[in-house]
């Protein structure tokens, strides 16, 4: 039987890549599998895919109690398949804090160490089979390390993850600033979504002081395109909060360039949590928080009323 690797619900980079890479070394290691994807993914890792002649996943809506699977960048149960519990779960391989709600029907393995991401974790994992994968292979793992540390800006990128990254450029012949601009220029260009999509592209769902918080990130070069939509994108939050059963839908826009995400600030409960989680002063519908740049590690572990 074929194992499924996925990630999370709206796949980024890290979340697209991941599954094809440890497809690929589970077959070859003897275990058939293949990469599946939760959702569409966004712009950057469609560049990503095309970039290094990787064909895009199918996308599958769940899962069945028959199905191998094994988990990739989450562990989350609310970014996974409804039935994600009555699977034959065979693994995890995260880099995210541990959230709890998977149940398995044997014991598994289990690997989250904290790196800045999942393919870093994988690159590990392979031993010598990461030396010898094919190009599309390591340049899905340079893809996912650039992505997901910002090209090392990020807080959460660790000397390890850039030595990866920097040893699968070399092995490549890939010149890393040149190909992470073109990344995040594919990352900034959102203008085919519509404010709904924008909210839901790279969002996940958490509990902050009894809310149900949708908390959504843009990343981009270009952050002046997203704010041009401040007044829409605060309007459609209300109807997205609404579908998706949460409270308040939060969102970061994040200046790759400057180092600095703006929150939109569409209410009274979002200033009093941009107040009490970051300090700030908010005198208006947007505050910028300087140096806020990872949801992992300096939104999510912030967030409070």
């Amino acid at each position: 039987m074929t194992t499924l690797v996925f990630g999370h619900k709206s796949p980024d980079t890290d979340s697209t890549g991941s599954p094809i890479i440890w497809a690929w070394y589970l077959t070859e290691t003897g275990t058939p599998a293949k990469p599946v994807l939760l959702g569409e993914p966004n712009t950057e890792a469609a560049f990503v895919l095309k970039h290094w002649g990787l064909d895009k996943p199918a996308i599958i809506s769940d899962v069945t109690a028959d199905d191998k699977v094994v988990i990739v960048d989450t562990n989350n149960p609310a970014e996974l398949p409804p039935s994600i519990n009555e699977a034959k779960i065979q693994g995890i391989i995260d880099h995210h804090l541990l959230v709890g709600g998977i149940k398995t029907k044997t014991p598994i393995d289990i690997t989250i160490r904290p790196l800045a991401c999942t393919a870093t974790i994988m690159h590990d994992l392979m031993g010598d089979h990461a030396a010898t994968a094919p190009k599309h292979i390591k340049g899905a793992m340079l893809s996912c390390i650039l992505s997901d540390t910002l090209e090392f800006r990020s807080p959460t990128t660790t000397p390890h993850d850039r030595a990866v990254a920097e040893k699968l450029a070399k092995d490549l012949g890939v010149d890393i600033a040149e190909l992470a601009t073109k990344m995040f220029e594919a990352k900034s260009d959102v203008s085919a979504f519509s404010d709904a999509e924008l909210l839901r592209m790279d969002s996940k769902e958490y509990n902050v002081a009894g809310k149900e918080l949708r908390v959504s990130v843009l990343e981009t070069t270009a952050p002046k395109i997203v704010l041009d939509r401040k007044d829409s994108l605060m309007r459609s939050m209300v109807d997205v909060a609404k579908e998706d059963g949460a409270d308040q839908v939060l969102l970061f826009v994040v200046d790759i360039i400057k180092e600095e995400a703006t929150l939109l600030v569409p209410n009274d409960l979002v200033k009093q949590m941009a107040e009490a989680s970051f300090g700030a002063k908010v005198t208006g519908d947007t505050v910028v928080l300087p140096g806020i740049m990872s949801r992992k590690k300096q939104i999510i572990p912030a967030l409070k009323l």
